[in-house]
């Protein structure tokens, strides 16, 4: 997806009349939050992820076959 700057404007201008002037720091407050859970939710995804491969390597070099 390759925004420019018409695109941008475009939907900006689409969102102002949509919702209004008043509205708009309320979606980006919502927008602001939900974006932050998303990236923690990924960095624990990824944290547990690889906890789980050091736990599988310790394993693997404890156990020699």
């Amino acid at each position: 997806m390759n925004l420019g700057a018409p695109e941008i404007l475009l939907i900006l201008a689409v969102v102002l009349i949509f919702f209004g002037a008043r509205k708009i720091p309320e979606l980006a407050q919502g927008l602001g939050k939900g974006l932050r859970e998303f990236r923690k939710a990924a960095r624990d995804i990824q944290e547990d992820i690889e906890k789980d491969v050091k736990q599988i390597e310790d394993d693997k070099k404890e156990k020699p076959q």
